[in-house]
């Protein structure tokens, strides 16, 4: 990517780039050309995931060393080829246009306003009280990592099996691990979530030594708190693919089940951590993993 400001063709947009040098992960010297740069290599792959979805920007103007802030409402200066979906605010009724990025061009346009991080809700906006997943977020509290949550992954794999569901994990691209369940069939908020809390307690019954199902932080040390209440209207989870504001230029990215077992049998500090380059080239050798969540139909048993 030329350093400076400049303008590209993305298919038939053109997009304005700006600053396109200014380093955003200063541990590794990444720019903001190369987060571009990231996104535009893995966007055949990533969209299919964004698409039709509202998405919540996670801005970094300075980079990752620097203050970030949540964009719900899609930016007024938008290009006019940039969709938006309102989307009805539940504690006040008022109507908030998030942006939705549906091809590749506009991704660009969110890179270049420093969105480092992709957060997307669990429906498709025209639709948004149906969601099309469930997940359950693992977040281990040192010295718990990813070993741990690994485990517990597994154990979460073979109860979803019992129910007849299949799972799908990738890594947060921070310290965790999350498990997604694909639905596409009806299905509301309020049974998912009830599902997923109900998993969560079972595993805090068996496994008390090493699993929390509430968000207490007086209790999250050495366990992995298997948080349920993603599974909400108003609540977003880092998308599939999407770099995350770490030290290091990490990206959210999906794992088989053979290498969580491995990981869960041997550890290895950084077995399951990938930085933008790794995603890439596990794109190239193995496609979409995380392709059956957009295909996958099943049905929530009845608890």
């Amino acid at each position: 990517m030329a350093s400076g400001d400049t303008e590209i063709k993305v298919g038939s947009r053109t997009v304005e780039l700006s600053n396109l040098d200014k380093v955003f992960y200063p541990e590794t010297g990444f720019t903001k050309g190369d987060v571009i740069d990231y996104y535009r290599a893995v966007a055949p792959v990533l969209l299919p995931h964004l698409r039709g979805r509202p998405i919540t920007l996670k801005r970094y103007p300075n980079g990752v060393e620097g203050q970030f802030f949540y964009e719900k409402e899609c930016p007024s200066h938008r290009p006019e080829w940039v969709k938006t979906a309102a989307i009805i605010r539940g504690r006040d009724g008022k109507a908030v246009n998030y942006c939705v990025i549906n091809d590749e061009a506009s991704l660009v346009w969110a890179a270049n306003l420093a969105d480092l991080e992709l957060h997307t809700s669990l429906a498709v906006a025209r639709n948004v009280e149906r969601p099309q997943t469930m997940v359950f977020d693992l977040d281990p509290g040192p010295p718990a990592g990813l070993v741990e949550c690994c485990e517990i992954a597994l154990a979460l794999r073979g109860m979803l099996a019992s129910g007849g569901l299949e799972g799908f994990a990738k890594t947060s691209g921070s310290k965790g691990l999350q498990i997604f369940v694909p639905l596409n069939t009806a299905t509301n908020y309020d049974d998912t979530k009830a599902f997923a809390h109900a998993f969560a307690r079972i595993l805090e019954e068996e496994r008390p030594e090493a699993v929390l199902s509430k968000p207490r932080r007086s209790d999250r040390e050495g366990k992995v708190f298997v948080d349920w209440s993603q599974n909400a209207r108003h609540k977003t989870t880092v998308s599939v693919y999407s770099l995350r504001a770490r030290a290091r230029p990490t990206a959210s990215t999906p794992v088989t089940w053979d290498e969580v077992a491995a990981m869960a049998d041997e550890g290895g500090a950084d077995a399951l951590v990938f930085e933008h380059h790794e995603t890439v080239a596990r794109i190239e050798a193995h496609g979409d993993l995380f392709e059956p969540i957009l295909t996958t139909k099943q049905r929530l048993p009845k608890i």
